[in-house]
């Protein structure tokens, strides 16, 4: 199969440079001329995802190929940018800079290679000018593989800055495609974990994406940007796809994915990973609003090829789950800045702790896990959990890989699989009698806690890498009735 989509890899020679407000002003810029934009991030990032969908229209996807697996990434790339007139990557870190000791993994570079796409560097100019030019030669030439084919200029600080600039450049054979001014109000602030999540901001952050493309548009060469995405070359993959008996494997890995409905279902509407009929597709209710805004999308795809019912609800406003709810996933987000909101919501809290006494399947992943113990700062919080969690000043980052240990709602006791951990709070104890994974790289120890059907850990796990995890959860709910 042949897939042409026009794209772009937005990156920068470092973290800091301006990547986030250039990608997501020009998904708004593409936006706004009418283009059905398709956005993206490389890594495991939740947040900017948040900002792309604003900026679009459209659910921010990430593209992780530790998490995924470095075969996943056009596939799942093909799926989300499906019908989309231009699509635009936002890189992360350094354009060059990857997993931990395992070289380009996961890197921007990696992905753009993967992807056959197009570079474009921001760089921020705000001190210097000459130096630009060294600076970009270094950056194009340093990987052959990697087309650097434009550059943006970020934090410009006047017409002459830009002058010497672009007279600079001249030398370095790679067109400047804009330059963008500092404009305070573009800016989107941050905390102890990145940026401040879209629905903590409501109106300051459609503020801010509408000041981005402005900037952007003003700035910047959309139709030389627009002719270098359309200049990438068709991708050959198929697209990723979430049902059937293939749940979250792209061809290649052991068959094609169902193309209908139908087949998903398989005979006599039976779901054949799970055994769901569609009618009584068991209820499986999903945290969310400004507490726990750290999810996949392509999670609640694969709960639904599933089979279940996916029941958003906001621990912060609902003071009980979903009618019917059969299991509970609670992901990440920033439960330390609502601690007094959650606490108070004392119904909630103990509906929770009642579905998880009942032996039903719930997941938490890092906020998940801090809602779900006895206390988070002092506050109290639903007691699932024979731990206490707070705040502390030690930033704890960093891919992970894992085995679980115990028989889960997840996995099965020796699955191995690759997460992503980012959270500033620890718990005490760290694991539990039985803790749900067992770190074997980059360092050794278990983490996280198994009772009955709870499964809750600080390791973030993209399901399109993990195969069955959802079929799984969904099975267990399923088979509760």
């Amino acid at each position: 199969m042949s897939t042409h989509i026009p794209r772009l890899v937005i990156a920068a020679p470092a973290s800091g440079s301006g990547k986030t407000t250039v990608a997501t002003g020009l998904m708004r810029a593409f936006a706004d001329a009418g283009l059905a934009v398709s956005p993206h991030k490389v890594g495991p990032d939740y947040i900017d995802p948040g900002y792309h969908a604003l900026a679009t229209g459209r659910p921010g996807r990430n593209l992780d190929a530790y998490m995924c697996g470095p075969e996943r990434i056009a596939p799942l790339f093909l799926h989300g940018a499906a019908g989309c007139d231009v699509a635009v990557v936002e890189g992360v870190m350094g354009l060059y800079d990857g997993a931990s000791g395992q070289g380009e993994l996961a890197s921007t570079a990696h992905v753009a290679k993967l992807l056959k796409a197009p570079v474009v560097l921001v760089v921020d100019a705000s001190s210097q000018s000459r130096s630009v030019a060294a600076l970009v030669h270094g950056f194009a030439s340093w990987d052959p593989e990697v087309r650097v084919a434009g550059v943006i200029l970020n934090k410009v600080g006047s017409d002459r800055h830009e002058a010497l600039l672009r007279e600079a450049l001249t030398e370095s054979g790679v067109p400047v495609l804009g330059a963008v001014r500092r404009v305070q109000q573009a800016h989107t602030p941050s905390r102890h974990l990145g940026l401040v999540p879209v629905a903590e901001r409501s109106t300051e952050a459609v503020e801010a994406v509408a000041a981005q493309a402005a900037q952007v548009r003003e700035g910047c060469d959309l139709e030389g940007l627009l002719a270098l995405a359309r200049s990438a070359p068709p991708l050959l993959d198929e697209p990723w796809a979430p049902h059937g008996l293939w749940a979250g494997v792209p061809q290649g890995d052991g068959g094609p994915p169902c193309s209908s409905e139908a087949e998903s279902l398989g005979e006599g509407g039976h779901n054949p990973t799970t055994g769901v009929h569609p009618k009584n597709a068991p209820v499986v209710a999903v945290a969310g609003g400004p507490a726990f805004t750290f999810s996949y999308t392509e999670h609640t795809e694969l709960l639904q090829a599933a089979g279940a019912e996916v029941a958003p609800f906001d621990p912060l406003r609902d003071e009980s789950l979903p009618d019917h709810t059969a299991a509970l996933v609670i992901g990440g987000g920033f439960p330390e800045i609502y601690a007094p909101e959650l606490s108070a919501n004392e119904p909630l809290r103990k509906q929770v702790a009642a579905l998880a006494a009942s032996g039903a399947p719930v997941i938490a992943e890092c906020a998940g896990l801090l809602y779900l113990s006895r206390s988070l700062d002092g506050k109290p919080m639903c007691g699932v959990l024979p731990a206490d969690a707070r705040m502390s000043g030690r930033l704890t980052l960093g891919y992970r890989e894992a085995v679980a240990i115990a028989d889960t709602p997840l996995a099965r006791a020796g699955t191995r699989v690759r997460g992503h951990e980012f959270h500033r709070t620890v718990t005490e104890p760290g694991a539990g009698a039985s803790p749900a994974w067992g770190f074997t790289h980059p360092e050794r120890r278990t983490e996280g806690f198994v009772a009955g059907g709870v499964h809750a850990s600080y390791l973030h796990v993209h399901w399109a890498g993990a195969p069955g995890a959802a079929a799984r959860l969904v099975a267990g709910a399923a088979a509760r009735g």
